[in-house]
This record gives C-alpha cells, structure tokens and sequence, in this order.
C-alpha cells in the first residue's frame, strides 16, 4: 500500500509538472516596451504564466543591467503574472540602446528560461573560477586577513562581494589558481583552503561561528549573500539601543481579513537595487507577492506587498509578524552605504587585493563592504571605508593612502555626511488604495515602526 501511494504521488506531481508546461507552451509570456507612455521612463510590460519566484528573476534580469526602477506594479492572482515597470538607466533617462532593449525581449519573453518550472535564479556552472563562500564575525582588518590567507595559498581573486550587517560579515569569491589561471579542483588544496579561512573568521567568537563553503556551482551572488547572512540570522539585533532610529527603515505588517492578505508596507531612503534586495528576502522566506506597488521617483521610497504563505495562509503570529519585519530592514540595511567610497581602477595582478585592503588596515580603516572585479585586464573595484571604532575617516589618512596606491588608481567619492544622511519622514500612503473599494484590517497588536 505503501509502494502504491507513493507511485500515486509521483504521478500527481508528474501530471502536475506536464499540464504546468502545457499551459506554459499555450500561453508564451509577453514583453512590450514603451517609450512613448512615460514622459521620463520606459515602461516595460511582461505578461506570463506564474509560478513562485517569477517576480524576482525578472526585477533580477533588469537589477543585474543596472536599470532604476522608479514604479512597478504587480498583480498575479490565479494563474497569471502582470507586471509593469518604469525604469531608467544610471543617468535617469530613458532606455533606448536597442542592443538592451533586445536583451530584456530576449530574457523575459518566450525564447526565456524565466518561465521554465525547472529554473532556479541565477545558477550557472564555470569551468574558470572556483566559489568561496565565507561566513563570519566582522571585525577591523578581516577582510585584509582572507585575501592575505588566499594569496599565499596562490589564489587569484577574479571577483568578489562582501557585505557586513550587524557583527557579522559574509562573503562570495571567485578565485582561480595563480599559476593556470583555472578553477581549483585538488581536494587537499580545498580542504586546506577551508581550514585557513574558517580559522581567520573564527575571530574568538565561539557564539557565533564561522563558516567556509567552496563550490564549483556559482549562484547569483547578491541573492546567495541574502541567502547568507539570513540563514545565520544577522537581523537578530546584537546592540539595538546603539541603532540611530531615524537610519532604520519603517516596516509595517497588517493582516487584511477579508480577503486572508497580509500587506506589508516599507518606507526608507531609496537606493540602487533596493527592490531585488526587498522582493529576493520575500522570496527566499516562502512568501507569494499577489499584489504590490512601488514608487521610488524622489528621494525616498514606498513599497507595498500583498503576500500569502506558498499554502495560501497570511502571516499567522505576531512572532511571525515581528520575524518578517526584523529580516525586511535587514534586506534594506546590508546594503546601505555608511563611510567613504573608495573606487580602484588599475591593471590587474595577483596579490592587488591583498596589498590594497593591507594597507587600508595599517592606517585603521575598516571596510563595510565591498565589490571586486576583473575585466580585460584591469582590476574594478569598490570599497565603503570608515575608520576605527565607526568614526568619520580623517581626510589626512585618506590622502596618505592615495599617495601610497596612486591618485590617480584610487578615486574617493562622497563623504562620511552625505552618505550617512538620515530618511526624512513621509506620511504613510497606501498606493494600492485604488485597486480595492473596501479594506479591513486586523494588527497583531501594537505595531511597531521605525521611522
């Protein structure tokens, strides 16, 4: 009986699996872009099957192209997905290279991956680079320490990205062997890899450990760092009465009764890819957005979810409640920019990393976060820089440090008062009043919001 019922099962989900792409193959997604509806923006319709996860892998294929997302509006009740989306590219101006327009038609619409059951955002296989993941307590010259380690077991760093939030600080690295230029695949050589990182992550801290993964199966690497820092629970508040209150975003969470929704609303400082960091954490915490609209056109931005459980249940507990709220303002906060922006242009070669975050350890800077890369030859990186203890970066040790690498290598951008500039407060809005006549909400209690 046994045997039978799971052949039973096997077979439902095959068939489940079969009519889900039938229905797929009779309704190909549809992709319309529009320059002309928009005075300042180019729209982007997609109208397509749904299924869990499609509104991240597409606000992932137009983040990853570095467009602006000022508006979108999504609606996937049943089995349909309807999205609109007003973007710009970095300059605020429409988009109009045509070689971009082709490749969002390409990516989202039917010749697309996106609407494949099967697909998973972002995985991909390199023969090139071997995947470090690194987990650990963040402290002053650690990311100095890991490229150090890496460079004397002939590591070459091709790209990297590494973020701190809350004491603790992750990492994904691409590396490559210094002598064949090829992904690293001795096991010894991994094993030792692995014991010398997790060694320099440990930091003492026995609460809180440290973790080294290395793969040969690359995922996107902004999504894995969410994926990171949310499975070793970095928005679990370590010292909350330090937190400046007017930096911390303001998440709310209410039940609508009436029709078993629970809706989120967010209002913070806007910023670049604050949407896919906002959506990728619903995601990946098995939630379903039905319904949600987004403003960013000013300085600060509003974002409103409609979300179920994937069983078709709202958030159930005020523990619940208080859980997403915690992980929607640390989606927010990790990527906040707080210190200088330093930005390194140069010819690449091995150990430019390791010397670089050297010598901003020897002159007490602590970097926050960082983005490597490697293409054509030169080195491209970006690094978010404070001084010890937190404190504003002292503009002699900053020019010393210039002279050190080259003026002309490393360029400083912004301040330590324009780039920690608090969110000023907005009343709260609800843009999806229009779409439904009548609401009834139930709050779990006393909801609490930062603003």
């Amino acid at each position: 009986m046994a045997f039978m019922s799971e052949v039973n099962m096997s077979l439902s989900h095959y068939m489940d699996d079969e009519y889900e792409k039938l229905f797929r193959r009779m309704n190909p997604p549809r992709v319309v872009i529009d320059n002309e509806a928009c005075k300042n923006a180019t729209v982007i319709r997609v109208d397509s099957a749904n299924k869990h996860g499609i509104l991240l892998e597409v606000v992932q294929i137009l983040t990853d192209l570095n467009l602006i997302i000022t508006k979108a509006y999504i609606s996937s009740d049943g089995g349909w997905f309807m999205d609109v989306f007003n973007v710009t590219g970095q300059d605020g101006n429409k988009v109009t290279d045509e070689a971009i327009l082709e490749y969002i038609r390409k990516s989202l619409g039917p010749e697309s991956c996106v609407t494949s059951p099967m697909r998973s955002v972002g995985v991909k296989q390199t023969m090139d680079n071997t995947a470090i993941e690194l987990m650990g307590s963040d402290r002053p010259g650690l990311l100095s320490e890991v490229c150090a380690v890496l460079t004397n077991l002939k590591c070459n760093i091709v790209n990297a990205e590494v973020w701190t939030h809350n004491t603790r600080a992750a990492a994904v690295m691409h590396v490559n062997d210094e002598e064949t230029g090829s992904a690293i695949t001795d096991p010894q050589r991994l094993t030792v890899i692995k014991e010398l990182l997790c060694n320099v992550l440990g930091g003492g801290n026995k609460k809180r450990g440290a973790k080294t993964v290395v793969t040969d199966e690359v995922t996107h690497t902004e999504r894995r760092l969410h994926q990171m820092m949310f499975a070793d629970r970095d928005y679990e508040r370590v010292h909350d009465d330090d937190l400046d209150e007017k930096l911390r975003p303001n998440v709310n969470v209410v039940n609508w009764s009436d029709k078993d929704y629970s809706v989120v609303t967010i209002q913070c400082k806007d910023r670049p890819k604050l949407l896919f960091d906002t959506v990728c954490t619903l995601t990946d915490m098995q939630y379903v957005v039905f319904h949600a609209n987004i403003d960013a056109e000013g300085p600060q931005a509003y974002q409103e979810y409609y979300i179920k459980h994937i069983d078709g249940s709202p958030v159930k507990s005020d523990a619940e409640r208080q859980r997403v709220i915690q992980c929607l303002e640390a989606a927010i906060e990790r990527r906040v920019s707080e210190g200088l922006k330093l930005e390194l242009c140069t010819t690449d070669r091995v150990g430019l990393l390791s010397n670089v975050t050297r010598i901003f350890r020897e002159n007490s800077l602590t970097v926050t976060r960082a983005e490597v890369a490697t293409k054509g030859g030169k080195a491209i990186n970006t690094f978010y820089v404070r001084g010890a203890s937190g404190f504003p970066v002292d503009s002699k040790t900053i020019e010393s440090i210039r002279q050190t690498i080259g003026n002309t290598i490393l360029k400083v951008k912004g301040s330590p008062e324009e780039m920690k500039s608090a969110p000023q407060d907005s009343p709260t809005r609800s843009l999806f009043s229009g779409l439904f006549k009548s609401r009834s909400f139930v709050n779990f209690g006393l909801v609490k919001s930062y603003s």
